[in-house]
């Protein structure tokens, strides 16, 4: 099979720093206004500069093993990396060569124009660019990013409903061992189960599903209890108390809208294991990926501690919410370093043991990047990972292909993991509405 020349926009590698070794045993050009437009994203404190300072450090790797202006091997069995310009009268007098986008199209058509016999194809995760790209002969793609799933509907929610035998239900609420026929029912490891008779639905009874070879558990015991002065509202969010409570399962994914609960309860959880009568954990680590919705972070006066307090700020509030606007007990413990609200530059490279981790709004976060931090996790460590996969800042990734549909979805057969989807807004009627229809 001929080897091809694929030119690669600015936008991949601010998805993927990887993505240069995606291409097999093609060639991989580098515009030159690509490592300008990566030049100016390396500072932000944002996933899309986590990205470009590795492709930076990526392509300082390849330099010293050769010339990126002749090319250098990406790796064995791979293409070759080269940075190239473009001849201005390649384009059509159309198209302004003042705009980055046209001069990296012009490099594609530079190496079309020198590349007769080989296929030259631009991958850009900018759709204009490629229809541009279509208009002026170049073939192009989308860099694919693996999905977790094909829509956002299919996503796992950790719960589902079973028809059973009435005498079945009795037999669970009598406290009897309950087994679950798996061969007869597809279920996960943890997932939450509605008995429902089948001769008379009214007549159910909340479950979990372990494994095949332990009972099914009762999961009613949080519909009322109290957590940190926090009760269940409905019946996810006491599922999600009963995977967040539980030290036998140290991964724990909540998904849902704006005001469902579930860093709250996230939260609330974490203390009463912490600060309660029994706890079992050290520390509180509280992160987010920044992921602005207006100005970038680069905009903001002060230390990048200072930077950081708009993005940490909400996590604050719910902390604050908790301690009963106690300030003072709250600051204790923060400077005691028992509470840690940190961003997530600071959580990378460590290797955190018995503690809780809270990271919040992952659905802002690439699949590259969850990746880097759960294998920082270390022995007696929980970590509970939030965000809403439908309120994505981070343009470079969508509904299912982001770090929580891809935490979700590859992990959900597992002993160690457990998920449920918040479906109800609990904070206000204002809020859940605007959720739901705005």
């Amino acid at each position: 099979m001929a080897k091809s020349i694929y030119v690669l926009d600015t936008s991949v590698y601010l998805t993927d720093a990887n993505s240069i070794e995606s291409y097999r045993n093609n060639d991989v050009v580098i515009p030159l206004k690509v490592l300008d437009e990566i030049d100016k994203n390396k500072k932000r404190q944002d996933p899309a500069g986590t990205q470009a300072r590795a492709i930076i450090r990526k392509l300082d790797t390849l330099r010293e093993k050769g010339n990126l202006s002749k090319g250098v091997r990406i790796s064995k069995g791979k293409g070759l990396a080269m940075v190239r310009g473009y001849n201005p009268f390649v384009l059509p007098d159309d198209l302004d060569l003042e705009d980055s986008d046209n001069q990296i199209i012009a490099v594609a058509l530079t190496a079309k124009s020198e590349n007769p016999n080989k296929k030259v194809i631009l991958a850009s995760r900018d759709i204009n660019m490629r229809v541009k790209c279509d208009a002026l002969g170049i073939l192009t793609e989308d860099y694919i990013i693996e999905k977790a799933f094909d829509t956002s509907e299919g996503l796992y929610s950790g719960f589902t409903k079973i028809l059973v035998d009435e005498q079945i239900i009795d037999s669970f609420y009598e406290g009897k061992e309950v087994y679950l026929d798996i061969e007869k029912h597809q279920v996960y490891k943890n997932q939450f189960i509605m008995l429902v008779a089948n001769s008379n639905d009214k007549k159910t009874a909340l479950a979990r599903f372990i494994n095949d070879a332990t009972p099914l558990r009762n999961s009613s015991k949080f519909t009322k209890k109290d957590i940190w002065g926090v009760k269940p509202r409905n019946k996810e969010q006491s599922f999600a108390l009963d995977l967040l409570m539980d030290n036998e399962v140290p991964v724990v994914t909540l998904v849902g809208q704006a005001g469902s609960g579930k860093t709250l309860l996230a939260l609330a959880s974490a203390l009463e294991q912490t600060f309660g009568m029994n706890s079992v954990y050290n520390r509180i680590v509280v992160t987010k990926p920044v992921q602005p919705m207006g100005k970038d972070i680069g905009f903001l006066p002060g230390t990048l501690e200072e930077k950081m307090l708009p993005w940490l700020a909400p996590i604050q509030d719910n902390l604050q919410y908790l301690f009963g606007n106690d300030k003072m007990t709250l600051d204790m413990h923060v400077e005691e370093g028992r509470i840690q609200i940190e961003a997530m530059t600071y959580i990378r490279g460590r290797s955190i043991a018995n503690s809780i981790i809270i990271i919040d709004e992952v659905q802002n976060m690439n699949q590259h990047e969850i990746k880097t931090v759960l294998t920082r996790v270390g022995e007696g460590t929980k970590i509970i990972l939030t965000g809403d996969i439908e309120q994505i800042d981070n343009i470079y990734i969508d509904s299912t292909n982001n770090a929580l549909s891809y935490v979700v979805e590859k992990l959900k057969n597992e002993d160690i993991t457990g998920h449920i989807t918040l479906l109800k807004g609990e904070r206000s009627k204002v809020a859940t509405i605007a959720a739901k229809l705005l």
